[in-house]
Parts: C-alpha cells; sequence; structure tokens
C-alpha cells in the first residue's frame, strides 16, 4: 500500500504542473478565438443604403508636392483621379518636425505653389500640412511633449506652415500613449490656433482597444502601447475637427479578421467622437508583409466594407464620416479601384 502511495504520489507531482500548464494555455487561446471568431461575424451581413462617400475623405500625400519633385502635370493627373470621388482633404507631409518642435522652412519651399494650384484646379478641397515626429514615450530619442518650451515650438510651426497658405494642419505623433495629458493640452493650444485663424486641425490617430484595458497590458508585457482608451480616444476627437484613425497594421492574419477589425474600430469611434468631428476610417493603400501588416489581409475591400458595415451598425445617418487614404506614393491601381467600387 506504501509504494502505491508514494507511485500516486510521483503522479500528482507530475500532473499538476501539466494541469497549470494547459489552464495557462486556455486563459490565453480561448480568448484569442473568441475574439477572432467575434470579429469574423462582425465581417457578415449587408452594409445597406446610406454607407457611402458623404464628400469627407482625406488622403495623406508624400513630400514630393511640396519639395520641388512634383509640377503642374503630375497635379492635372493627381486632379483627373480623385476629381469623382469624395476626397475633401489632402494631407501634405510637410515635416517632419525637429525634436524641440520646430520646423524649417526649407522642408517645403513650393508650399505656396501646391496650395495655390489645388484651390485653382480642385475647387473646395483644402490643403493640410502634414507634420509628425517620434515622441521620446519608449526610447531616448524624440519631441518630449511634456517640456512647455516644445509645445510652444510645435504651436509656433503650425502658425508658420498656416502663414505658407496651407489650410489646415495635421499632427502625425507616434508613439503616443493613451491618456497622455501633455498631448491634450498642446491640442487645445493648437484649436486655439486654427479657430481664430478659421483653419483645420486634424489628427492621426491610433486604434482603440479592441478589448478592455488591452493597452495596459500590451505596454506591461511589451513596454510599448498600441492601442488608445475609447475614453481618450473621445477626449481627442473632441479637441480638433478631423480625427483619422491608423485602421492598419493591425497584426490581422486574415481578410475577414481584419474587415472585423475595422468595423469594430468603426463603432467604437463612432460611439465617442462627436457629431461635430470629422471621423475618417484608415484605408491601407500600401503594400508590405510583416509580423504588424499581411499585405493579403489588410486590403482596401475588406477596410471598406469593415467602415461601412460598423457606420450602418452604429450611426448611420452620421455626415461626419469618411475614408483617409494612406498614403499616395504606395498605391496601386487596384487600391484604388477598390475604394472606387466600394466607397463612391
Amino acid at each position: 500500500m506504501a509504494r502505491g502511495i508514494r507511485e500516486r504520489a510521483g503522479r500528482l507531482r507530475w500532473t499538476w504542473p501539466r494541469r497549470i500548464a494547459a489552464g495557462a494555455v486556455l486563459v490565453l487561446v480561448v480568448p484569442v478565438l473568441a475574439a477572432g471568431i467575434a470579429l469574423r461575424i462582425g465581417f457578415t451581413g449587408d452594409p445597406g443604403e446610406g454607407t457611402r462617400t458623404r464628400g469627407r475623405d482625406a488622403i495623406w500625400l508624400g513630400h514630393a508636392w511640396v519639395d520641388g519633385r512634383k509640377d503642374d502635370a503630375d497635379l492635372a493627373a493627381f486632379a483627373a483621379r480623385i476629381r469623382s470621388t469624395g476626397i475633401k482633404d489632402l494631407y501634405v507631409h510637410a515635416g517632419p518636425l525637429e525634436h524641440d518642435g520646430t520646423l524649417p522652412a526649407r522642408r517645403y519651399p513650393r508650399a505656396g505653389w501646391l496650395t495655390d494650384a489645388v484651390h485653382r484646379t480642385l475647387p473646395g478641397v483644402r490643403v493640410q500640412a502634414w507634420l509628425g515626429d517620434v515622441l521620446a514615450t519608449e526610447g531616448p530619442e524624440g519631441l518630449r511633449l511634456e517640456r512647455s518650451a516644445s509645445r510652444g515650438a510645435v504651436v509656433a510651426s503650425a502658425r508658420q506652415v498656416l502663414d505658407a497658405g496651407f489650410d489646415g494642419v495635421h499632427f502625425d505623433l507616434e508613439p503616443l500613449h493613451s491618456g497622455d495629458g501633455d498631448y491634450l493640452s498642446l491640442l487645445d493650444d493648437l484649436g486655439a490656433l486654427t479657430g481664430a485663424r478659421g483653419a483645420r486641425l486634424s489628427v492621426a490617430a491610433h486604434q482603440i482597444d479592441p478589448l478592455p484595458a488591452a493597452h495596459r497590458v500590451n505596454g506591461a508585457l511589451t513596454g510599448r502601447e498600441k492601442w488608445w482608451s475609447q475614453e481618450f480616444f473621445g477626449q481627442v476627437a473632441r479637441r480638433v475637427d478631423q480625427i483619422a484613425v491608423m485602421s492598419y497594421d493591425t497584426w490581422m492574419p486574415l481578410e475577414g479578421l481584419y474587415g472585423g477589425y475595422v468595423a469594430r474600430q468603426t463603432e467604437l469611434a463612432l460611439g465617442v467622437t462627436p457629431k461635430s468631428t470629422d471621423l475618417l476610417m484608415g484605408l491601407p493603400f500600401f503594400h508590405e508583409d510583416d509580423l504588424g501588416h499581411h499585405d493579403s489581409a489588410e486590403t482596401v475591400a475588406a477596410a471598406v466594407r469593415g467602415a461601412r458595415l460598423g457606420l450602418g451598425r452604429t450611426d448611420r445617418g452620421r455626415e461626419r464620416f469618411g475614408v483617409a487614404l494612406y498614403v499616395d506614393f504606395a498605391a496601386r491601381e487596384s487600391d484604388w479601384a477598390a475604394y472606387r467600387a466600394g466607397w463612391n
């Protein structure tokens, strides 16, 4: 009997680690599987009527438009391409900012030509200066928003590009952690400037937590934050005229999952974006294959359908809604065709 007890005890010593390991696997795998199923289901159904362009779309344009590489012929071809679409705003790269928040004017020598030519060729289309920089949130180098002098310099840079003829300023500062009060303070100061000038203030926004507190968990595990909380997204959206969700680089491996993810992001964003703010969902007009972006999954067609599904389920009548195309210099004809067929 004693021998049998010892054998059973030995089996138990080996069994419990296995049970703990199996339990850990279940804790990790089951929520992921459940989330995947939910996303795939979220990509089903008919978006229905009233879920197409409102004429409030945007496109990110590369630096070649303001540094002298583009000319009148290029603009004529571009105008012909977008004239029958819903594109209203052009985010033209005029930066990057220096790490102290300043912006050398030599970085956009052809800004005057571009704004005048667009206003003449495409009446009603706005040209915004796209400014960005790396933030020193996950490394030692970059722009430090906690410094009041840096925030003041960013506001001065915004004033500088408005003086150069741009119709607004579009900011893309990354990686920007959820809850950053210094960023909100910067937006307040920028809003005071653009409001007084009758100009537009827009931002590129991180994705929203797909699961409660996902940004905190990811931050604890990796030291990086991919998502914003829905609450913080709303705080940002209330301070700007336009907010464009960077709804790509999602890690989704399949097109159906990606489309469902965009639908869910659209629903979450609509839930906290005031009706006075333009909400734009980003479309992947670029082609890469890595862990964060699977080209076969993150298609324009899936993103457009996902945005339409989210809009139809959440706020079908929302007027201030659109899509934003990233980015002109990496786009293929198939991307433009999918945008036109799915959204316009």
